[in-house]
């Protein structure tokens, strides 16, 4: 791929690969550790953790509740501020540490409140490193490209989570669920520390570029008139993004954190159940790239709900998930709709609301989402140890996405923003 590279210190352009793809190769990096390998893949740690420990089902997830409560929410708030304030690049690095060092110490972990307050320091290295820093990051860097760009990071997310469930019950069976997390926190840090410290800049300035390497930073700035974030959060709009996100989100997470569990309940193997939970996330690497040339051409609000509603109207598959041809076609259908999961939610604010103030949006939208990607799976776990089965909470996941995708759906996007937003006159609605 050759691209335009605006030098600062020359009239003419080079041609050479655009600085940006290499930040989205970085932002690829670190969405398939922070998130893929770590969130995705902890799952199949649970069946030990309950076995080894005697956790139960709504104790393994309400460790990353507690943490959500106790750090992603302030985290959230300060990371949105900072990041607007000191560049992506010192919040993602400050981060890293607080991703592999938790992971090490759960190795030796014992007792329910150990377990707990790792959780709360893997969430805040999950918040400054995760989801909120590299969509900011992303949106710094592209315009015209932002949903192609933004898709091709995210497949770190998805390959790490195919990765994940296969590798770590392999490392489990060979080393022991200790020695496995404790193995994946160590790679963790050897591989995003030099990574975010050598190749990562918040924005294209930093080396004297342009967003997409095009020499129309002046246009932008004078057309770009971007809502500030107490504006905006008055607006109907960013609660509709907020409610239809949280809900989603949800739903999604719910089901992945006790895809293992559910499976297993059903009959199938560990083994078995892994190699489900990674097709899931494989089939939504297609998602992501799908998603990715859709959105840089159709209205974004639109290719999200109805990837959304795709989600809610899967997850009813699952009642017939003892038969195989049921369980692999859920995996397939819902996973690739959930190629749209986080990626869509900050190119909808942006279309919504502008980039000025971003960072502070997503902050208080991951903030709001992330009530529902950890309450739904803490929910899930509570229902089954009351119902001992997950019915009603799958009943109740498929609801929430259905209704989230309508409150997408609803948000209205002025022609103008949108011509905005993709450089050019919109294509369909």
């Amino acid at each position: 791929m050759q691209l335009t590279r605006q030098s600062s210190r020359s009239d003419h352009p080079s041609t050479v690969i655009f600085y940006g793809w290499w930040i989205v190769v970085v932002a690829f990096i670190n969405l398939f550790f922070a998130v893929g390998m770590i969130y995705y893949g902890f799952p199949v740690f649970y069946p030990s953790l309950s076995t080894s420990l005697g956790f139960t089902r709504a104790q393994v997830t309400q460790g990353f509740l507690i943490g959500f409560i106790a750090a992603g929410i302030p985290f959230s708030l300060v990371t949105g501020a900072i990041i607007d304030r000191i560049g992506t690049r010192r919040v993602i690095l400050s981060g890293v540490g607080l991703i592999g060092v938790p992971l090490i110490l759960m190795g030796c972990m014992t007792r329910l409140w150990q377990y707990e307050i790792l959780c709360v320091l893997e969430v805040m290295g999950y918040t400054l490193t995760g989801p909120i820093a590299n969509q900011v990051l992303i949106t710094q860097w592209f315009r015209v490209h932002r949903g192609r760009a933004m898709g091709y990071a995210y497949l770190g997310l998805g390959l790490g989570g195919v990765i994940a469930p296969i590798s770590a019950n392999i490392l489990i069976h060979n080393f022991g669920w200790r020695h496995a997390i404790e193995i994946a926190g160590v790679i963790s840090l050897f591989v995003l520390t030099p990574i975010n410290l050598f190749v990562t800049r918040s924005a294209p300035a930093d080396l004297g570029l342009f967003p997409d390497g095009n020499n129309y930073i002046e246009e932008a700035k004078s057309t770009d008139k971007s809502t500030g974030a107490l504006a905006s959060i008055r607006t109907r709009n960013f609660w509709l993004i907020l409610i239809g996100a949280t809900l989603v989100i949800g739903a999604i997470n719910a089901i992945i954190q006790h895809f293992i569990f559910f499976l297993t309940d059903q009959g199938y193997s560990k083994a078995e159940a892994s190699q489900l939970l990674s097709a899931l996330l494989a089939s939504s690497l297609g998602g992501r790239v799908l998603i990715g040339y859709i959105v840089d051409r159709f209205q974004k609000k639109n290719t999200m709900a109805l990837f959304y509603l795709v989600i809610g109207g899967a997850i009813p598959i699952l009642f017939l998930a003892h038969q195989p041809a049921a369980a692999w076609s859920f995996a397939i259908i819902f996973g690739f709709a959930v190629g749209a999961d986080y990626m869509l939610i900050p190119l909808v604010t942006a279309e919504c609301f502008g980039i000025s103030s971003l960072g502070k949006l997503l902050a208080i939208l991951i903030m709001g989402y992330s009530a529902g990607q950890w309450i739904a799976p803490w929910l899930a776990g509570r229902l089954f140890d009351k119902l001992h089965n997950y019915n009603y909470a799958w009943t109740i996941m498929a609801e929430a996405g259905i209704v989230g995708a309508a409150a997408i759906y609803a948000v209205t996007v002025p022609d103008s923003k949108l011509a905005r937003s993709t450089g050019k006159e919109p294509l369909a609605r």
